[in-house]
């Protein structure tokens, strides 16, 4: 692509960006709106004008799956050579680099599990801990190194911040513990990805030939999701830097959602002050989402003196249909409900991998894996095992490696299927669900993958050249689309969408959760509930559940953070005359399409022997006769529709509303 061609694909704000080319640049950019796209324009186009060598730029994300897009970008766009790495991968590289010169020897091992060498901690500070406790000391270990807080500073700090100790501990006994487990990493010969930065930022402000080198080779550095820096990475970008001024930061404060670990938005919300000359740009367009969920995440975040909330969104997506609101007796009614929902989706040609149902605790997902399994549905949980780990990729892997030395001129899609035969894959997948049918989807999504990297191509691409697009995606963990529904904490899905949303747990004691106890912790709750609604491009569905269990009493309500937003009638309950004042509402049109689906369902009624109320209830028909729907998709977010009642009745209702358009027409 020439110059010209890299702007041109850009909207006015994102070629802002990408022709801001030097100087600390600051760009705020909502969820949606195409910021990935706009750095690596801003890349491609530097490259192209030789403002930048493709060397000279270092590019930090904060996920190796966001690393892995923005390299593939940069290569689709022509631009090679560019580095693209998490912090951690990029101090790890530095510092594997310049340790034998600057210390000595080998490198100490990485530990990738805190936990053992915590338990051992905490055993020889004489305390008696359980694995909770364990997960709780490591985490705080890990606040305090990313905080840059020392041991001897943490009681006044966390007095200072308003900051609980661990696990009902005095901060005397959490110093003892993290003295302690320091000790145990040396003993061990180990360092924790903590480490790695701190090392390596020590070892530049020591060594300044260190520093000068890396100086020389990176010149120009650019920052993704910049609201979740912790100190100890803005200590050691400042020591890649220099004192230099070629940065440019990206970020949304309202989608900080990591506090607890010791992410601040400061950074990003203080750039401004910091470089008083910077260049800031606002992304405001968001392409992702329809505007009714547009108008609900602006709606969350919209509050009066609210710091830091971001930017307001503008939908630039043709409209859709409106966020669901609903409420259920109990979490076995809400899983199965939203299974139901999933299913109709489903039937209504919305692939299973464009739906995902989140959550605010891991412990939720169980209910929601029971309710798709008994219907067949196949899904995911994001966080499990990771893809390329699983042992059917791996000996995919090696199959594929074999069948590269051995490639010949048929299309590539053709000689992957060839090789997968070898670990099981068919043409059809296993009527059986579990793990047989987890297997095949895993080698389903290489063959997939094939496919997608043969079209980016233009049908050119060898065996050789997909082989090592796998092993550059296994190196940066980013795992190719398996088809299924994802289950995932909200916490997980930040830097994901699909098309088609569930948010559970929507009430008081998980959003914002009952450990939320400060007016900070609280709006971080917000936050993440901004970040969930965000994920969808067009259907969203909000739920909860009233009770824990079936015949439990009903304690639980809907969340404060939805108030405004959240209907007052109980959706699946509506009293007559909630259903009255609806059908009053309706206009002369509406209410003669109302009067039609009435004549419809007593007919098709009659013709079953059965009381018309069965077919469809007087609240569905008037939905249907104000929303319109067009689609089965539509259809299906229509209370008391389910995928029965989608299958049977869908297409002679939306022949209806058809006909009804056409004859005001």
């Amino acid at each position: 692509m020439s110059a010209d061609q890299i702007l041109d694909a850009l909207d006015p704000e994102q070629r802002e960006v990408a022709t801001a080319l030097h100087g600390p640049v600051c760009v705020l950019a909502g969820a949606g709106t195409g910021k990935t796209r706009a750095i690596t324009h801003r890349i491609a186009y530097g490259v192209r004008v030789n403002a930048y060598a493709p060397q000279s730029v270092l590019a930090v994300t904060f996920t190796a799956r966001a690393a892995g897009e923005m390299r593939q970008r940069l290569r689709a766009l022509g631009v090679a050579g560019v580095q693209a790495r998490t912090f951690h991968a990029a101090a790890l590289r530095q510092l594997s680099y310049f340790w034998p010169e600057v210390v000595g020897g080998q490198m100490p091992s990485l530990v990738e599990q805190k936990a053992p060498l915590v338990g051992r901690a905490a055993n020889a500070s004489g305390l008696r801990v359980d694995r909770l406790m364990v997960r709780d000391l490591a985490a705080e270990i890990e606040w305090a190194k990313v905080s840059l807080v020392d041991p001897a500073d943490y009681a006044s700090t966390i007095a200072r911040q308003g900051r609980p100790s661990p696990a009902g501990l005095a901060p005397a006994q959490v110093v003892d513990v993290m003295r302690a487990y320091e000790e145990a990493k040396t003993d061990a010969v180990v360092l924790d990805f903590e480490d790695i930065l701190l090392l390596l930022a020590d070892v530049i402000g020591r060594h300044h030939e260190v520093g000068d080198q890396i100086r020389r080779q990176y010149r120009h550095f650019v920052v993704d999701e910049y609201q979740d820096v912790s100190p100890l990475q803005q200590f050691l970008l400042e020591q890649w830097l220099g004192g230099r001024r070629e940065l440019c930061v990206v970020g949304d404060p309202a989608q900080t959602i990591y506090s607890f670990a010791g992410a601040s938005p400061q950074h990003l919300l203080g750039f401004g002050r910091t470089y008083t000359d910077a260049t800031q740009v606002r992304l405001v367009r968001d392409y992702r989402s329809t505007p009714q969920v547009v108008s609900l995440a602006n709606g969350l975040m919209r509050r009066r003196g609210a710091a830091g909330a971001g930017v307001e969104l503008v939908a630039q997506r043709p409209s859709g249909p409106a966020p669901s609101f609903t409420a259920y007796d109990d979490d076995e009614s809400e899983a199965a409900g939203v299974a139901t929902r999933i299913e109709a989706l489903i039937s209504a040609g919305v692939p299973a991998s464009e739906i995902a149902v989140l959550y605010r605790a891991n412990s939720q997902s169980e209910a929601l894996e029971e309710a798709l399994a008994e219907r067949g549905i196949g899904y995911l949980v994001r966080g499990g095992q990771r893809f390329f780990a699983r042992e059917e990729v791996r000996r995919a892997i090696v199959l594929l490696r074999g069948a590269a030395v051995a490639a010949d001129d048929r299309p590539l899609g053709e000689q992957v299927r060839d090789a997968l035969t070898g670990v099981g894959w068919t043409e059809e997948p296993p009527t059986a669900r579990g793990a047989v049918r987890e297997r095949w989807d895993a080698l389903q999504a290489l063959v997939n993958l094939a496919d997608d990297v043969a079209a980016d191509a233009g049908g050119a691409a060898t065996m050789r050249e997909y082989v090592e697009h796998l092993a550059e995606r296994a190196q940066a963990q980013h795992a190719p689309a398996v088809e299924g529904v994802t289950l995932s904490s909200m916490h997980a899905a930040k830097g994901l969408e699909w098309d088609a949303v569930f948010i559970v747990g929507c009430s008081e004691g998980l959003l914002p959760i009952s450990l939320a106890e400060t007016d900070e912790a609280v709006e971080e709750e917000r936050r993440l509930l901004y970040v969930a609604i965000t994920r969808a491009r067009e259907h969203l569905a909000l739920s909860f559940a009233r009770a824990r269990k079936s015949g439990g009493k009903a304690t639980r309500s809907r969340t404060r953070f939805l108030e405004q937003q959240w209907p007052d009638v109980r959706p699946g309950r509506t009293p007559r005359k909630a259903a009255n004042a609806r059908l009053a509402d309706l206009g002369p049109d509406d209410l003669r399409l109302f009067e039609t689906l009435k004549t419809w369902r007593l007919e098709t009624a009659t013709a079953d022997a059965k009381p018309a109320f069965t077919v469809l209830v007087d609240t569905s028909l008037v939905e249907i006769a104000r929303s319109r729907p067009s689609t089965l998709g539509d259809l299906a977010r229509v209370q008391g529709i389910g995928a029965s009642k989608l299958d049977r009745y869908g297409r002679a209702i939306l022949e209806i509303v058809e006909q009804h358009h056409a004859e005001r027409a």
